[in-house]
Protein backbone atom coordinates (compact mmCIF):
# COMPACT_ATOMS: atom_id res chain seq x y z
CA UNK A 1 0.00 0.00 0.00
CA UNK A 2 1.25 3.88 -1.13
CA UNK A 3 0.80 6.72 0.92
CA UNK A 4 -2.62 7.16 2.28
CA UNK A 5 -2.91 10.81 1.90
CA UNK A 6 -3.19 11.71 5.47
CA UNK A 7 -1.92 14.92 6.55
CA UNK A 8 -0.38 13.10 9.91
CA UNK A 9 2.83 11.86 9.70
CA UNK A 10 3.89 8.18 11.11
CA UNK A 11 0.40 6.71 10.60
CA UNK A 12 1.14 3.45 10.16
CA UNK A 13 -0.54 2.09 6.51
CA UNK A 14 -1.74 -1.31 8.77
CA UNK A 15 -4.44 0.22 10.09
CA UNK A 16 -6.27 -0.15 6.61
CA UNK A 17 -5.13 -3.34 5.28
CA UNK A 18 -5.68 -4.07 1.94
CA UNK A 19 -6.99 -0.14 1.30
CA UNK A 20 -5.75 1.90 -1.47
CA UNK A 21 -5.49 5.66 -1.12
CA UNK A 22 -7.63 7.33 -3.76
CA UNK A 23 -7.38 11.08 -4.75
CA UNK A 24 -11.45 11.56 -6.25
CA UNK A 25 -12.15 14.91 -8.69
CA UNK A 26 -15.34 16.49 -7.42
CA UNK A 27 -16.70 20.06 -9.69
CA UNK A 28 -15.12 22.26 -6.44
CA UNK A 29 -11.79 20.45 -5.64
CA UNK A 30 -10.25 17.22 -4.83
CA UNK A 31 -11.57 14.90 -2.62
CA UNK A 32 -8.59 11.68 -0.43
CA UNK A 33 -10.17 8.53 0.31
CA UNK A 34 -8.70 5.16 0.96
CA UNK A 35 -11.24 2.19 -0.53
CA UNK A 36 -10.96 -1.44 0.12
CA UNK A 37 -13.23 -4.31 0.23
CA UNK A 38 -15.77 -6.04 -2.17
CA UNK A 39 -19.64 -6.24 -2.52
CA UNK A 40 -22.35 -3.30 -2.30
CA UNK A 41 -20.57 0.02 -1.96
CA UNK A 42 -20.41 1.81 1.50
CA UNK A 43 -19.17 5.71 1.94
CA UNK A 44 -17.94 6.32 5.36
CA UNK A 45 -17.65 10.08 6.86
CA UNK A 46 -15.89 11.22 9.91
CA UNK A 47 -16.37 13.89 12.34
CA UNK A 48 -14.98 17.12 14.05
CA UNK A 49 -11.72 17.56 14.51
CA UNK A 50 -10.87 14.41 13.07
CA UNK A 51 -10.66 12.62 9.36
CA UNK A 52 -11.25 9.16 7.93
CA UNK A 53 -8.57 7.59 9.92
CA UNK A 54 -11.32 7.71 12.65
CA UNK A 55 -12.54 4.82 10.79
CA UNK A 56 -9.71 2.44 11.27
CA UNK A 57 -10.80 0.29 13.63
CA UNK A 58 -14.16 -0.36 11.74
CA UNK A 59 -13.24 -0.33 7.92
CA UNK A 60 -11.35 -3.52 7.68
CA UNK A 61 -14.19 -5.45 8.99
CA UNK A 62 -16.77 -3.88 7.08
CA UNK A 63 -14.68 -4.10 3.94
CA UNK A 64 -15.28 -8.13 4.53
CA UNK A 65 -19.18 -7.69 2.94
CA UNK A 66 -18.47 -4.06 1.31
CA UNK A 67 -16.82 -1.68 -0.86
CA UNK A 68 -15.71 0.57 1.87
CA UNK A 69 -14.69 4.42 0.90
CA UNK A 70 -13.72 6.41 3.65
CA UNK A 71 -13.01 10.16 2.68
CA UNK A 72 -12.05 13.29 4.29
CA UNK A 73 -14.99 15.83 4.23
CA UNK A 74 -14.18 19.15 2.59
CA UNK A 75 -11.51 21.36 4.69
CA UNK A 76 -10.75 18.59 6.58
CA UNK A 77 -7.79 16.18 6.28
CA UNK A 78 -5.93 15.66 2.53
CA UNK A 79 -9.24 17.21 1.09
CA UNK A 80 -9.69 20.69 -0.64
CA UNK A 81 -10.07 23.36 1.52
CA UNK A 82 -13.09 25.71 0.21
CA UNK A 83 -12.23 29.39 0.22
CA UNK A 84 -14.62 31.19 2.79
CA UNK A 85 -17.32 32.69 1.77
CA UNK A 86 -19.49 35.44 4.01
CA UNK A 87 -22.41 33.59 3.72
CA UNK A 88 -20.62 29.90 5.26
CA UNK A 89 -22.36 28.18 2.18
CA UNK A 90 -19.29 26.37 0.57
CA UNK A 91 -18.52 24.79 4.49
CA UNK A 92 -22.66 23.74 4.61
CA UNK A 93 -23.31 20.46 4.34
CA UNK A 94 -25.41 20.59 0.93
CA UNK A 95 -21.93 21.45 -0.27
CA UNK A 96 -20.23 18.89 1.21
CA UNK A 97 -22.91 16.40 0.24
CA UNK A 98 -22.70 17.20 -3.41
CA UNK A 99 -18.60 16.56 -3.30
CA UNK A 100 -19.10 12.95 -1.67
CA UNK A 101 -21.78 11.88 -4.13
CA UNK A 102 -19.62 13.23 -6.85
CA UNK A 103 -16.77 11.39 -5.04
CA UNK A 104 -18.21 8.29 -5.09
CA UNK A 105 -19.65 8.48 -9.05
CA UNK A 106 -15.91 8.87 -10.08
CA UNK A 107 -15.36 5.14 -8.31
CA UNK A 108 -18.32 4.36 -10.17
CA UNK A 109 -20.81 4.26 -7.93
CA UNK A 110 -24.09 5.81 -8.10
CA UNK A 111 -26.24 4.24 -5.97
CA UNK A 112 -24.64 3.26 -2.26
CA UNK A 113 -24.76 3.27 1.56
CA UNK A 114 -23.20 5.84 3.93
CA UNK A 115 -22.51 6.00 7.61
CA UNK A 116 -21.57 9.12 8.70
CA UNK A 117 -20.30 10.30 12.59
CA UNK A 118 -20.72 13.88 14.27
CA UNK A 119 -20.34 16.37 11.42
CA UNK A 120 -19.98 13.37 8.93
CA UNK A 121 -23.78 12.00 9.99
CA UNK A 122 -24.54 15.27 8.89
CA UNK A 123 -23.60 15.52 5.82
CA UNK A 124 -24.88 12.30 5.00
CA UNK A 125 -28.57 13.01 6.42
CA UNK A 126 -28.57 15.97 4.20
CA UNK A 127 -27.27 13.75 0.87
CA UNK A 128 -30.03 11.67 1.95
CA UNK A 129 -32.22 14.50 1.77
CA UNK A 130 -30.89 16.21 -1.61
CA UNK A 131 -30.08 13.20 -3.29
CA UNK A 132 -32.73 10.47 -2.45
CA UNK A 133 -31.74 8.35 -5.73
CA UNK A 134 -28.12 7.95 -4.63
CA UNK A 135 -28.71 6.87 -0.72
CA UNK A 136 -29.79 3.21 -0.59
CA UNK A 137 -29.32 3.43 3.10
CA UNK A 138 -28.39 5.92 5.73
CA UNK A 139 -26.86 5.03 9.22
CA UNK A 140 -25.67 8.78 11.57
CA UNK A 141 -23.45 8.34 14.97
CA UNK A 142 -24.50 10.54 18.13
CA UNK A 143 -25.90 13.11 16.49
CA UNK A 144 -29.78 14.71 15.72
CA UNK A 145 -30.59 16.94 12.97
CA UNK A 146 -28.72 20.19 13.22
CA UNK A 147 -31.91 22.42 13.41
CA UNK A 148 -33.29 20.50 16.17
CA UNK A 149 -29.81 21.18 17.88
CA UNK A 150 -30.49 25.35 17.84
CA UNK A 151 -34.55 24.80 17.99
CA UNK A 152 -34.15 22.33 21.03
CA UNK A 153 -31.12 24.23 22.55
CA UNK A 154 -31.61 24.52 26.23
CA UNK A 155 -29.13 25.49 29.32
CA UNK A 156 -28.07 22.00 29.25
CA UNK A 157 -27.25 22.34 25.39
CA UNK A 158 -25.25 25.26 26.38
CA UNK A 159 -23.04 24.37 28.70
CA UNK A 160 -22.67 20.40 26.96
CA UNK A 161 -22.29 21.80 23.40
CA UNK A 162 -20.58 25.26 23.96
CA UNK A 163 -18.70 24.72 21.12
CA UNK A 164 -21.30 24.96 18.45
CA UNK A 165 -21.35 28.89 19.90
CA UNK A 166 -17.56 29.49 20.27
CA UNK A 167 -16.65 27.84 16.64
CA UNK A 168 -19.24 30.09 14.98
CA UNK A 169 -18.31 32.98 16.47
CA UNK A 170 -16.84 35.12 13.07
CA UNK A 171 -13.54 35.11 12.12
CA UNK A 172 -11.07 35.12 13.03
CA UNK A 173 -11.89 35.45 16.93
CA UNK A 174 -12.18 31.62 18.35
CA UNK A 175 -9.29 30.52 15.22
CA UNK A 176 -7.02 32.99 17.10
CA UNK A 177 -7.66 31.82 20.60
CA UNK A 178 -7.44 28.36 19.86
CA UNK A 179 -3.97 28.93 18.39
CA UNK A 180 -3.13 30.66 21.05
CA UNK A 181 -2.83 27.61 23.17
CA UNK A 182 -4.06 24.57 21.27
CA UNK A 183 -2.99 21.57 23.76
CA UNK A 184 -5.90 23.43 26.45
CA UNK A 185 -8.12 23.33 23.60
CA UNK A 186 -7.44 19.58 22.96
CA UNK A 187 -6.98 18.02 26.23
CA UNK A 188 -9.55 19.82 27.56
CA UNK A 189 -12.28 19.99 25.23
CA UNK A 190 -11.84 17.35 22.45
CA UNK A 191 -9.57 15.04 25.10
CA UNK A 192 -11.52 15.66 28.15
CA UNK A 193 -14.95 16.71 27.65
CA UNK A 194 -15.77 14.89 24.32
CA UNK A 195 -13.96 11.91 25.28
CA UNK A 196 -11.23 11.00 22.57
CA UNK A 197 -9.05 8.56 24.04
CA UNK A 198 -10.43 7.41 27.18
CA UNK A 199 -11.34 3.64 26.10
CA UNK A 200 -7.90 2.40 27.07
CA UNK A 201 -6.04 0.54 24.09
CA UNK A 202 -8.24 2.30 21.18
CA UNK A 203 -6.39 4.95 20.34
CA UNK A 204 -3.03 4.83 18.74
CA UNK A 205 -0.61 7.32 19.77
CA UNK A 206 -0.04 8.32 16.05
CA UNK A 207 -3.74 8.46 15.49
CA UNK A 208 -4.15 11.27 18.47
CA UNK A 209 -1.07 13.42 17.17
CA UNK A 210 -2.74 13.60 13.89
CA UNK A 211 -6.08 14.82 15.57
CA UNK A 212 -4.08 17.19 17.85
CA UNK A 213 -1.62 17.95 14.71
CA UNK A 214 -4.68 19.24 12.54
CA UNK A 215 -4.96 22.53 15.02
CA UNK A 216 -1.70 23.77 14.27
CA UNK A 217 -2.73 23.85 10.56
CA UNK A 218 -3.81 27.11 9.90
CA UNK A 219 -6.29 26.37 6.97
CA UNK A 220 -7.52 23.06 8.66
CA UNK A 221 -8.46 25.17 12.09
CA UNK A 222 -10.42 27.84 9.92
CA UNK A 223 -12.71 25.02 7.83
CA UNK A 224 -13.53 23.75 11.43
CA UNK A 225 -14.92 26.98 12.48
CA UNK A 226 -16.19 27.55 9.24
CA UNK A 227 -18.21 23.78 9.27
CA UNK A 228 -19.50 25.48 12.75
CA UNK A 229 -20.42 28.61 11.34
CA UNK A 230 -22.38 26.78 8.52
CA UNK A 231 -24.18 24.74 10.86
CA UNK A 232 -25.76 27.63 13.02
CA UNK A 233 -26.81 29.53 9.39
CA UNK A 234 -27.27 27.75 6.26
CA UNK A 235 -27.29 24.38 7.27
CA UNK A 236 -30.04 25.50 9.91
CA UNK A 237 -32.07 27.48 7.23
CA UNK A 238 -31.61 23.98 4.87
CA UNK A 239 -33.47 21.72 7.63
CA UNK A 240 -36.22 24.24 8.23
CA UNK A 241 -36.67 24.43 4.38
CA UNK A 242 -37.21 20.90 4.60
CA UNK A 243 -39.38 20.54 7.77
CA UNK A 244 -41.59 23.07 6.54
CA UNK A 245 -41.76 21.22 3.43
CA UNK A 246 -42.82 18.07 4.89
CA UNK A 247 -39.82 16.19 3.21
CA UNK A 248 -38.25 13.26 4.77
CA UNK A 249 -35.73 11.10 4.39
CA UNK A 250 -36.86 7.84 2.28
CA UNK A 251 -34.54 5.36 2.98
CA UNK A 252 -34.07 2.95 5.73
CA UNK A 253 -31.94 5.21 8.66
CA UNK A 254 -29.89 3.90 11.23
CA UNK A 255 -29.18 5.82 14.43
CA UNK A 256 -26.58 5.11 16.86
CA UNK A 257 -25.69 7.45 19.62
CA UNK A 258 -23.23 7.29 22.90
CA UNK A 259 -24.71 5.95 25.74
CA UNK A 260 -22.33 8.20 28.12
CA UNK A 261 -22.64 11.40 25.49
CA UNK A 262 -24.08 14.53 25.21
CA UNK A 263 -26.96 12.97 23.51
CA UNK A 264 -29.18 10.72 26.06
CA UNK A 265 -28.38 13.70 28.34
CA UNK A 266 -30.00 16.33 26.14
CA UNK A 267 -32.78 14.55 24.42
CA UNK A 268 -35.04 11.92 26.68
CA UNK A 269 -35.72 10.10 23.31
CA UNK A 270 -33.33 10.53 20.86
CA UNK A 271 -34.98 8.42 18.04
CA UNK A 272 -38.45 10.44 18.99
CA UNK A 273 -36.37 13.58 18.05
CA UNK A 274 -35.18 11.83 14.78
CA UNK A 275 -38.74 10.19 13.55
CA UNK A 276 -40.39 12.85 11.60
CA UNK A 277 -37.44 12.87 9.70
CA UNK A 278 -36.77 9.08 8.92
CA UNK A 279 -39.90 7.39 9.44
CA UNK A 280 -38.23 4.01 8.52
CA UNK A 281 -36.21 4.04 11.36
CA UNK A 282 -34.10 2.51 13.80
CA UNK A 283 -31.55 2.95 16.59
CA UNK A 284 -29.87 2.57 19.88
CA UNK A 285 -26.98 3.90 22.74
CA UNK A 286 -23.65 2.09 22.73
CA UNK A 287 -22.12 1.72 26.01
CA UNK A 288 -19.28 4.84 24.31
CA UNK A 289 -18.38 8.38 24.91
CA UNK A 290 -18.73 10.67 22.20
CA UNK A 291 -16.21 8.65 20.04
CA UNK A 292 -18.07 5.33 19.56
CA UNK A 293 -16.62 4.30 16.44
CA UNK A 294 -13.40 4.25 18.52
CA UNK A 295 -14.40 3.63 21.82
CA UNK A 296 -16.49 0.46 20.12
CA UNK A 297 -15.26 -0.73 17.19
CA UNK A 298 -16.84 -4.50 16.94
CA UNK A 299 -19.87 -3.00 18.15
CA UNK A 300 -20.49 -0.73 15.83
CA UNK A 301 -19.27 -2.23 12.90
CA UNK A 302 -21.84 -5.17 13.60
CA UNK A 303 -25.10 -3.07 14.33
CA UNK A 304 -23.92 -1.40 10.55
CA UNK A 305 -23.26 -4.88 9.54
CA UNK A 306 -26.42 -5.62 10.58
CA UNK A 307 -28.32 -2.85 9.38
CA UNK A 308 -26.70 -3.09 5.97
CA UNK A 309 -27.75 -6.64 5.17
CA UNK A 310 -31.31 -6.15 6.55
CA UNK A 311 -34.10 -6.93 3.65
Amino acid sequence: MQDLGLRQPGVPHALFPGFEQRTLATSRGPINAVVGGSGPPLLLLHGYPESLVMWHATAPRLAERHTVVATDLAGYGRSFHPLPTPDHAVHGKRAMARDQVEAMAALGFDRFAVAGHDRGGRVAYRMALDFPDRVERLAVLDVVPTGEVWWRADAAVARGYWHWSFLALPAPLPERLIAGDPDAFFDLHVRGQLGLGVAEGRYPQAVVAGYRGALDDADALTAMCEDYRAGATVDVEDDRADRDAGRSIRCPTLVLWAGRGGLPRFYPDVLEVWRPWAPDLRGRAIDAQHFLAEDQPEEVAGELLSFLGEG
